[in-house]
């Protein structure tokens, strides 16, 4: 299987498929590249090289301690560009994965990033205050490190209801999505899943956002029940300076079913533009 051993010697596994302009892909939390199967075959059938990596801590990268933070995770990523020589590049991130792509384009990607695309990401920052009052209450946040500490796999079965919205009046997501949530949050190390909560939504990516100079898709469903579009979304695109707000209503927080469908379709047109 191929890996980069970063310079602080953790091994990150990647996967790609196809060639062409390459095109990187960063999963949410607790998942892996494996969140991402169809849309790296859809890529590399439309002629592009499509490569995605499993975070620090997740899938079959090293199990860490130390590192599990956001600026690390950029870090990471962009050595996994540079051992690849990776140019002309657009980067796509979902959930944790969107502020990852974010803050690696803002203070990395100057020269190879040339496209940045978001869906459900946590960007600009996820956790509630006084200045973001639409954000989520640090109390939810200390619920998610409690249940991953008590129980992480009961705990995954349960979020994978919000996360893809089967909690909600006609949805139809299958046994098996929510299976294949469970089965990737289960290869995630504990302390890399619990600090990992810290760095999904206490992280600040105002600063990013503004300092990015290319065009920028911003993606999510309005019925986001993980990260609220009020307070990501819907924020983050007053702050770039070339963005474009795509709002799938009715979809969730996992990409999944017809949202996957429409912002796969989307994703597509945006990059060949």
């Amino acid at each position: 299987m191929p890996y980069i051993t970063t310079t602080d010697g953790t091994e990150i596994y990647y996967t790609e498929q196809g060639t062409g302009q390459p095109v990187l892909l960063s999963h949410g939390w607790p998942l892996s590249s494996d969140a991402w199967q169809v849309e790296l075959k859809l890529l590399a059938d439309a002629g592009y090289r499509a490569i995605a990596h499993d975070r620090r801590g997740h899938g079959r990268s090293s199990k860490t301690y130390q590192g599990n933070d956001m600026d690390t995770y950029a870090k990471d990523l962009a050595e996994l560009v540079e051992a690849l020589d990776l140019k002309d590049l657009v980067v796509v991130g979902h959930s944790t994965g969107g502020g990852e792509v974010v803050r690696y384009a803002a203070q990395y990607g100057k020269g190879r990033v040339v496209k940045v695309i978001t869906a459900g990401a946590v960007p600009p920052v996820m956790l509630k205050s006084d200045t973001n009052p639409e954000g989520t209450p640090i109390e939810a946040l200390d619920d998610i490190r409690n249940g991953v500490l008590t129980d992480r796999s009961q705990f995954y079965k349960d979020l994978a209801e919000a996360f893809f919205g089967a909690n909600r009046e006609g949805s139809k997501v299958s046994q098996g999505a929510k299976d294949d949530f469970w089965r990737q949050g289960m290869l995630v190390n504990l302390a890399a899943a619990y600090d990992c909560v810290k760095a999904f939504s206490e992280t600040d990516f105002t600063d990013d956002l503004k300092a990015l100079d290319v065009p920028i898709l911003i993606a999510q469903g309005d019925d986001d029940q993980i990260v609220p579009i009020a307070a990501a979304a819907k924020k983050s695109i007053e702050l770039v300076k070339n963005g474009r707000l795509e709002v799938y209503p009715g979809a969730p927080h996992g990409i999944y079913g017809d949202y996957q469908k429409a912002l796969d379709t989307d994703i597509l047109k945006f990059i060949a533009e």
